[in-house]
Order: structure tokens, then sequence, then C-alpha cells
């Protein structure tokens, strides 16, 4: 018998070999209720993860044992009576050690990413474990798949194409002019999941987040493979040029949508990479747009795996700013109608409707917040998990701890990444409507990530004294006149809503 996990959904993971289940090996599927229990999830996750466990054992028939018990080890028992059962490698820490445990699970190698944990770590050994940067990693991935390349070097001789692909949104629009992404369909499964749902939460066994709404991501590989399609051909072309904007009324821009697809391997990063690539090739999108989307997976997604399990399970623990204090309620809540900031009000509330805002709200928005007010960052960790449709361990605990909110002192990015309100104003249309103005530090109308981003910095001198990207700003602290009134206005706002 072969046990799935409910982010191992594709066909990829019955691929005979390397540990896979043979075409006529049973499996099985375990959902279990203690994992709801666990943490506090976004409606829209638990929806989607419960939707396309069901979907993929009614694709599967009598080939699956579905299992429906408070744990796994509950569900394993009751199916199997202690028979050998395989399973591939689990995507996070708390998962392996579950299956270790468990004398008659054998653990194969992992699916759904390209490159072999065992190469990764030889390729970071070889840098010493230190300074493991994407950009390297990135290109070694390209190399060794063959990932726009011509003649051993990199198509149009340029690795990276970032510069070409940080514009700001269109002057006085308020969307992109693209085709809208694909969008499910709900049918009589996700009925029943938002049955289950309502039932559970009335009964008071789980408590959940966000709104419920239809579901807008891919629950079967049918769907998912329509959506990459519709990605590819209608939408990537723009993707480049502005994967880093932000506009209010339109939080999707040209973004693919498929993270969550991947993540729970109902698509395989090779397909992805290689479609995009094929798109370029034969004139169909642009270089940039597909460098940067081809970046995101094959260097950025892939690299964010490998240092989850490099760096082992201890990193969870990193803080090398000390920031210690706990996440307000309003923010737990996604209490978005209680912040005043449009940027951060507009964000919180795409989040709480959908589980889901792009990158560069993620990080620049979100992420700044909770970095500039020295919130705990494995509570900070723990919140993205549990409130995003993509959020998985492996994916956040690097992207929080290691990138955006430099808990691991550089360890995985050469600087905190955190601003003013001068490249949110720079970046996006949010700042014209607001009640704060991105130039002003401090009174009634003082930005709060403009005085946030010099309060951190002034917090923080000692530990970022030595870090040569920040030294510049670091220097200007000095020459702030109003550097004390700042600080005792950010020191009186607390964790208020902004």
């Amino acid at each position: 018998m072969h046990w799935l996990f409910g982010d191992q959904l594709g066909p990829h993971f019955l691929t005979p070999g390397e540990a896979g289940p043979a075409h006529d090996t049973p499996l099985l599927m375990i959902e279990a209720r203690s994992v709801l229990r666990r943490r506090r999830f976004h409606r829209a996750k638990a929806h989607l993860v419960l939707s396309a466990m069901r979907h993929r054992a009614a694709e599967l028939g009598d080939r699956v044992t579905y299992v429906r018990a408070d744990t796994y080890r509950e569900g394993l028992d009751r199916a199997t009576r202690g028979r050998p059962v395989g399973v591939h490698h689990p995507t996070s820490h708390a998962a392996l050690r579950l299956v270790e445990a468990l004398p008659q699970v054998t653990v194969g190698p992992a699916r759904g990413f390209l490159v072999p944990m065992a190469d990764f770590a030889a390729w970071a050994d070889g840098h010493d474990g230190k300074r493991l940067r994407q950009e390297a990693f990135y290109h070694w991935v390209r190399r060794g798949h063959d990932l726009l390349m011509d003649g051993g070097e990199p198509a149009a001789g340029r690795w990276n194409l970032d510069h070409d692909n940080r514009e700001p949104p269109p002057r006085d629009a308020s969307t992109l002019e693209v085709a809208r992404p694909y969008r499910p369909r709900e049918d009589e499964i996700d009925e029943e999941v938002r049955h289950d749902l309502d039932r559970w939460e009335r009964d008071g066994d789980v408590s959940f987040v966000g709104r419920d709404g239809p579901r807008q991501f891919p629950a079967t590989r049918a769907e998912a493979r329509r959506a990459l399609r519709r990605f590819v051909e209608q939408r990537l072309a723009t993707f480049g040029p502005y994967e880093d904007a932000m506009l209010a009324d339109d939080p999707v821009m040209s973004h693919s949508l498929l993270s969550s697809s991947l993540n729970l391997g109902l698509l395989d990063p090779a397909e992805c990479v290689e479609e995009a690539e094929k798109a370029w090739r034969e004139g169909r999108a642009p270089l940039n747009s597909v460098e940067g989307f081809v970046r995101q997976i094959a260097g950025w997604r892939e690299y964010v795996w490998q240092l989850y399990w490099y760096f082992g399970d201890d990193y969870r623990r990193s803080n090398a700013l000390r920031h210690t204090a706990p996440l307000p309620d309003w923010w737990n809540d996604l209490d978005a109608d209680a912040v005043r900031a449009n940027c951060l009000r507009t964000v919180l509330a795409q989040v709480r409707d959908t589980g889901w805002t792009h990158h560069i709200p993620r990080l620049m928005i979100l992420g700044s917040h909770a970095l500039q007010r020295g919130w705990d960052p494995a509570a900070v960790t723990d919140w993205f998990h549990r409130s995003f449709v993509d959020g998985y361990d492996w994916v956040m605990l690097p992207n929080v701890v290691g990138m955006s909110q430099y808990a691991d002192g550089g360890r995985m990015t050469t600087k905190p990444y955190t601003s003013g309100g001068a490249y949110v104003n720079r970046m996006s249309d949010l700042c014209g409507p607001c009640a704060y103005r991105p130039g002003e530090r401090t009174g009634e109308h003082a930005c709060p990530y403009t005085a946030g981003y010099w309060y951190f910095l002034d917090r923080h001198r000692d530990p970022l004294a030595g870090n040569h990207r920040v030294a510049q700003p670091l220097r200007q602290l000095d020459r702030l006149a109003d550097l004390d009134d700042v600080r005792r206005q950010e020191d009186a706002r607390g964790d208020t809503p902004p």
C-alpha cells in the first residue's frame, strides 16, 4: 500500500520507480481532523485542501482507501492493521518525524521538485553552507535542467532580467488590460466540504479565520492544467514588467495563481517552466516575462524548499533581532476594517476574502509591517502558514524567518526587506486615497510605514551596523531632526491598528 499525503495529489506521485508505487499498488489517503484543530486556518484554505483530497479520491476510485479519522496514526492503524506502507518524503519536519516513527512505513524520495535533496546538499556544502544566495543556486538549476539556455549560456546572454521587471503600475489605470485568470466551478464535492466545515465549526470542533466564498483555486489536476494553459496563453506575456506592482482594484494583476496547485502536487514544476519556455521560443511571450516566471519556480520556490531541509528544524527558532511581541488580535482575526492605512487595509482585506495576495504585498506590506513592529517571527510564520491557501511549513518558514523577518541575521538574504511609504507609493496606487502621507514621519498624517522604517533602523543600529546594504540609511538616521519625535510616536502607537 502507498500513502498519499494531501499535498501529493498529482500523477507524478504515482509514477513507479524510486520507491514510487507500481500501477496496481493499493493507495491510502487519510483526512485527519486533528490537522484543522491544530491551527486556526483560513476557511478558504481548509476548503481547498479537503476539496482537492476528496476530488483525488473520487478520481482514483476503488484503488484508494480514503479514511476520515481523528489523527493520521488512527487512520493508518484502521486502514493497514500494521501492514507495510510506502510514502514519498513528506513536506514538513513534523510529518517526516511522524512517518519515521512508524515502523511499518518506508519513506521514499521527495517528488514535486526539480533538484534531489542530496544534490542540493552537495552544492550547499561546496559553498561551506554559507552565502547560499538564490542567484547562484538559480544559475546552477538553469544549467542542470537546460532551462532558458542556448549553447551553454543563458538565453540572450543574461541570467537575470529583473531590471525589466520592476515597472510601477500603468499611470491612471485601476486594472491591467489582461485576460482574467482561470477560476474553477464548484461541484457536489465542494458542497459536501462546505457542509462539513459548517458543521464542524458550528459544533465547536474547529475554528477558522477569513471569509467563506466560492472556491477560487484548482482542486483537480484537470483544473490546474487549465489554469496553467490560460496563464501561459493569455497572461504570461504581461507578467514580467508588472510582477512587483500593486493595484487596489486588481490584486491578481498578471500573476499565475499556480502556487496552490504546485503546493498541492497537482502540477509539477518541470511542466510549468517548460511550457513557459516553449511560449518564449515560439514567440508567444517575451523573455523578461518568461524569465521572471521561471525564476519564481526554478529559482525561488526550489531554493526555499531546499533551504527548509538543509537548515533543519532548529531554523524556526531563529530570532537574530530578538523580536518577541505577540501578534495583535486585529491581525490574527484579519480585521481589515480596523485599519486606516489604505495599503495595509486593502491587502489584509484581500487575505481575509480570498486567502491569497501576491508576493510583493506579502513581503512589503504585511511582512514589512510585522518586522517594523517587532513581532515574534515564529508567530508571524504561523500566521502566514494559516492564512494563505498556498501556505505550508516548508514554504513559509524560509520565506518569513529568512527573508521577510530577517530573523536569521542574513543567513538567507543580504538585508532586511522593509521600506518607507515611498516604495509603496511608487509601486502602487494605494497611497493616493490614504489618510496618511508617505513623505511624512510624524504628526496626524505620518505614514506608519515611513515612521516605522526609521523606528526599525533606530532600534537595530547595532546588529545592522556591518551590513553595507543598509549603511546609507543608517547614516541618515542621525541627520533626522525629528528622530526623537519618531521614537515617541512609534512607542506610543504600540500594536494599535495603523
